[in-house]
């Protein structure tokens, strides 16, 4: 059998989404600028798919810029909320734990004339927000955090983080990445002060090549790029509609009947962390219960090199992804599995495991029990 556990790196589309992207592929594949009935059918399907998306927030239609995924947004914010905002200051903050589409993108703004600092983390994979207060100043133009870490699963109080930052400075914009909690958690931007806020569709079973970027009413965003005006031009470039059509579904799907789904996931994780942290060896990194993400668990396997056992699963048929340390050479930028204190020794003999809402309980027993015969093997191997 197959047991795909790799949803944190993609995930199957829903069947509705398959169907609503060919539908604009063949059917209706109109440009939504053009002002004939086949331009207002797509426009349509534009507009239906942003009103789809802001429901989950609780936002504007207006408030939502389509991308080409989540590297976009985040670098569509970052640069973009810098820019426009430079004569406030050049002070910018992140952790040091964050995905490369945000520290990258720090990096070049450093080269800019930014000041960048970084924030670490505890042992579960949480940003000090104690350090970060006090970071803040009259000069920070921007702080971003991720939502929830992709690869430990760990969860930042978000609105108690963006709270604290208005209240330090109330023009200080907070930029949350929640490529991995949007699907997994409702997320209230207003309530949780949350100024812009970066999606990706294929991470929900949505298509690949489309995201979002949620833009707070009000907030000063210079575009990054330039062409046709589209998107009020913040966004120039002919819509993606079959993209964006699919996103919209993929929201209103994931969204349906949310709680039961996240339960779902919860059970089966309890389930994945049980078996295998029985095994001789192994070692869950961070939280697992339901003060983590519902579908991310890491693991270290003790004396096996990850990409080894990540290939020697897949010959069962199970897809995971390697959880190796962040390969960025800045100094501030360590990585999260050294931003948690793992062992350095277990730093390349990590593995990550994601689940989605598709996921069966036959497919973890059967990758736990494949574990279990492997692990020994290899490690007899290894000693050779």
């Amino acid at each position: 059998m197959e047991a795909y556990l790799d949803n944190s790196a993609t995930t199957r589309v829903f069947e509705s989404v398959k169907d609503i992207v060919v539908k604009t592929m063949t059917e209706d594949f109109g440009n939504p600028s053009s002002l004939h009935k086949k331009g207002v059918e797509a426009e349509h399907y534009v507009k239906e798919a942003a009103a789809l998306v802001a429901g989950t927030l609780k936002a504007d239609p207006s408030e939502i810029i389509f991308t080409s995924g989540g590297t976009e947004s985040n670098n569509m914010a970052i640069i973009g909320a810098f820019r426009a905002n430079s004569r406030l200051g050049n002070h910018i903050i992140t952790s040091t734990i964050e995905h490369p589409s945000v520290y990258n993108v720090f990096d070049y703004l450093e080269k800019e004339g930014a000041q960048a600092e970084y924030i670490p983390v505890d042992k579960n994979g949480h940003i000090d927000q104690d350090a970060l207060l006090a970071a803040v100043n009259e000069k920070t133009v921007l702080v971003s955090v991720m939502y929830v870490n992709n690869e430990i699963g760990s969860v930042n109080p978000i609105g108690e983080i963006g709270a604290a930052i208005k209240k330090k400075n109330l023009g200080t914009l907070f930029h949350v990445d929640a490529i991995q909690a949007y699907g997994k958690y409702r997320i209230n931007p207003k309530r949780e002060q949350i100024d812009l806020l970066s999606v990706s569709g294929h991470k929900i079973h949505g298509p690949k090549g489309i995201g979002f970027l949620y833009v707070k009413k009000g907030t000063k965003l210079s575009p990054v790029m330039f062409g046709g005006g589209q998107q009020k031009g913040m966004r120039s470039g002919t819509h993606n509609v079959p993209g964006i059509a699919g996103m919209g579904e993929a929201a209103r799907e994931i969204y349906a009947g949310h709680e039961e789904k996240r339960k779902a996931m919860y059970r089966l994780k309890g389930l994945f962390v049980e078996l295998v942290g029985k095994l001789p060896g192994t070692k869950i990194n961070g939280l697992t219960g339901e003060d983590s993400a519902p579908h991310v668990i890491s693991v270290s396997f003790e004396g096996i090199r990850s990409e080894v056992l990540l290939h020697a699963l897949e010959e069962k048929g199970i897809y995971v992804s390697s959880g190796s340390a962040c390969s960025s050479n800045h100094p501030a930028l360590i990585g999260t599995l050294k931003g948690i204190g793992v062992k350095r020794e277990l730093l390349d003999s990590t593995l990550r495991f994601s689940l989605s809402i598709f996921t069966t309980e036959e497919e973890i027993r059967y990758s736990a029990e494949v574990l279990g015969e492997l692990l020994p093997a290899l490690r007899r191997y290894t000693r050779k």
